[in-house]
Parts: structure tokens; sequence; C-alpha cells
């Protein structure tokens, strides 16, 4: 079922098109495989190509309207170009597979209670993405940094708690939220600017936490973890036989207490994974303003979100996020419809090319900002994105090196087209972050 989750304040140009339209994705058929095989005979010109116009429900939506000359605008080519792609909705991609392997949870141990969504459109206002699930005016997550702005009020949504306040008005109880959400993020095998996430939320009556003795936060935090070690037993369970060390020694699993502006108490879910503890989901108990809000006058509710891609990378033994937007075969024939845990068979074996960059940074320079410029050039061709010097001269100057790390994880990479993106990444960090290169 696709919802109407697109204020009036989307687009300048198409508020009138969206009002009272059903939002959902059609599938992006004209996406370009990147793959070795559709690569042109000169491979230092090839730039995937971006799409210049999505379908949102039957509603066309062109790039201007996502990716501006305007400067509230941060959304770039690379990221519109992924804008309709709906991983999580592809059954024999591990993205689905595991979203599926979710459902069956729920389904089995609660009656097919939990409502499910997972095409609602990622294009949300401000309000819903902060201000619904009560981040604070100043918090960090708001930042030009840290959040893809379309225009001063409308956001690509970095969680999907974004549908949160808008589900509990339409009445829903139990629900789970899934889709793609986009935070401008580090380069490195865990960290994407786009990835997919699911939401889970649960209401509860007054009578169903007074008949246990409890107090309506106390339930609510137990049955909550609860739930979630119930969920994590049956995604590693089905692993079990197939290879028991997965579950006794590679997987290792903990809660950490921690702080989320729209839950109280609030936990988080970690993996071990790759010699670090990866965060896989946060959780708590709703807040009670947020049900105040929404018609929940006497009710606590739950909360989680959890991580696609993290819990995919463990269990299919996925090494590099990238991977997940391969549609190179010797990627996508290993995996089948229902199949949780098929080890992936790594394909390429081709080794990285590193190139140093320093300069002088300003006030002004951010990491994220740099990432976004190198990403711009190199697309998935950028593997890492790493500080491994720093200083500060007798005049108070400081200068980073950033050591890029090149490497497809398809094909070889020439001499001279890692030497060419690096030019231009030079040209462009120059010239775009206000910095003095060395």
């Amino acid at each position: 079922m696709a919802l109407s989750l697109v204020h009036s304040t989307l687009f300048s140009k198409t508020s009138q098109l969206l009002i009272h339209t059903k939002i959902g994705f059609s599938h992006f058929s004209s996406s370009i495989p990147f793959s070795s095989s559709a690569l042109p005979s000169n491979p230092k010109t090839w730039r995937r190509p971006v799409i210049s116009v999505l379908e949102l429900g039957g509603v066309k939506i062109a790039r201007d309207d996502v990716v501006r000359d305007d400067p509230t605008n941060n959304v770039p080519d690379t990221i519109f170009s992924k804008l309709g792609l709906q991983l999580h909705r592809r059954d024999q991609h591990p993205l689905g597979i595991l979203k599926n392997t979710i459902y069956d949870y729920f389904d089995t141990n609660y009656s097919n209670k939990f409502d499910k969504f997972d095409e609602l459109c990622p294009i949300v206002s401000v309000k819903q993405n902060f201000d619904d699930v009560l981040v604070p005016a100043d918090h960090v997550s708001r930042s030009y940094n840290d959040t893809y702005y379309v225009d001063s009020q409308t956001v690509l949504r970095c969680h999907t708690s974004a549908h949160q306040a808008e589900l509990l008005r339409k009445g829903h109880t139990h629900f789970l939220v899934t889709g793609d959400v986009y935070r401008r993020d580090s380069i490195d095998s865990t960290h994407y600017p786009v990835f997919h996430q699911m939401e889970g939320f649960r209401v509860f009556s007054p009578d169903e936490w007074e008949a246990s003795g409890m107090d309506g936060t106390s339930f609510a935090a137990e049955d909550l973890k609860k739930c979630l070690e119930g969920l994590a037993t049956h995604l590693f369970g089905l692993l079990l036989y197939v290879d028991p060390v997965k579950i006794s020694g590679a997987v290792e699993m903990r809660w950490v207490d921690t702080y989320f502006p729209f839950t109280n108490p609030s936990f988080e879910l970690e993996i071990y994974f790759k010699e670090k503890w990866l965060e896989v989901l946060g959780c708590g108990v709703t807040e009670q303003e947020i049900l105040k809000r929404n018609g929940k006058l006497n009710n606590v509710a739950w909360a989680f979100g959890l991580g696609l891609e993290r819990l995919a990378m463990v269990l299919f033994d996925i090494p590099d996020i990238r991977l997940f937007w391969s549609d190179d075969e010797r990627f996508t024939s290993q995996f089948s419809k229902g199949q949780l845990g098929t080890k992936f068979k790594p394909f390429s074996r081709y080794p990285p090319c590193y190139k140093d960059m320093s300069f002088w940074i300003s006030e002004s320079f951010t990491e994220n900002n740099l990432c976004e410029v190198v990403r711009g050039i190199a697309g998935d061709l950028v593997e890492e994105v790493s500080l491994i010097d720093n200083f500060t001269n007798k005049k108070g100057m400081t200068s980073h090196c950033y050591r890029i790390s090149y490497r497809s994880m398809e094909r070889s990479l020439t001499d001279e087209e890692i030497n060419d993106l690096q030019m231009s990444v030079r040209e462009q960090v120059q010239s775009k972050l206000n910095v003095v290169l060395r």
C-alpha cells in the first residue's frame, strides 16, 4: 500500500501535482548495469549516466526538482541517481531477502498484527524528518553537513522514523516501515550515503501493562528487548546448522544504553564484525510527547530502527557496502529468494590504487564535504577516504593529508583512469572547499 506522505512543501515547482496524490516508487528500470561488460572501450571517459526523471506513483519528478542550483540545495547527481532503485523490494537481493525474513518473524510471532510499508516517498518535509520526532533545533543532524536538503524545508529522509507521526495519526498502532535513507557520510567499506532502514513501532493500551503489575515504561522496555532478542535469534538461528561458528564465535551482540531525542530509555544493539562493534539498530520507549501529539494520550509505545546493510553484511559475509548497488551478475546471481545467509563468494581480486592529497584547510572545511566531492567524481570507484596526517604550523594554519583508495569491485582500473580521476578531485577540492593544496 502506498501512502500519501508528501506535503505541499515538497517542491516549489511540483507541489500542486503532489497534493492529494498517493505516492510510491515504481521500479527504476532504466538503471544502468555497472559492470565491465557495460563499459565503453575508453574507460577514462565513462561516467554512470544520471537519470533525468523519476516517477513517484505516476507523478514525474524531474532532476531539477531534486538537484538545484540553489544555496539551500546540497543533493548531488550521485544521490539523485539512487532515488527509486528500491533494493529492499527486490526479493532476490540480500536486502530484500533480509526484509522478508524479518517480516516472517513478525508475522509468526505477532499474528500478522504489524502493518507493513516499504514504498513510502523518501522526500519529506523538515517537520516530518526532525520536528515530528523531537529532534532539537540545534541538533547536529539538521546541519547541511549531515543531511541532504532539497530546499530549506524539504530533505531526503535521514531515517524511516520520518513517517512515524503520519502513520500514528492515521490510526496504525503496530507497523514496520522499510525504505532507503540518505545521510552525508564518510567513505569506507561500511558507510555509504544511501542505505536502507526498517522502523518498527508498537503501541500499548493501559490494560496491557496494568495487568502485568508494571508501569508502562518498564513494560514497554521489557517487551521491546524480548522482541528484538527474538528477532536476533530468528535471524542468526537460521545459520546455526549451516555454520555453528557463525553463532558461537564470529558474531557477538550486546546492548548499550544510549540517547535518542525520540525515545527514553534508549538502547542500541551492536554486532561485532571485522574486529569492531557495529551499531545495527537503535531502539527505546517512545517519548510521551510524540504519542500525545498524534492522538495517543493514554498509551505507551516502543520503536526501533535497524540498518539492513549492516545486518546483511554479517549474515551474507558481504565485505564492502558498495556491492549492494552492483548489477554485476557475478554478484546478483549468488542470491535467491528466501535464502538467508548465503555466503558471498568474492569475484574481485583487483588491487586498490592509493593517492594522497594534502592541503591547508579553512574554517568551513568538513570531511563530509570532501567525501561528497570525491564521490561526485569517482562514484563507487572510490573505496575509502581516510585522514592519515594532520598538523598545525606556528602561524595557526592546519594541514590535512587524506589517502584516497580507488578500487572497482568488478574490473581493473588503469593508471591513466586513476590519474585523471585524482586530477579532477584535486581541482574540485580546491575550487569547491576553499582549501589550498600543498
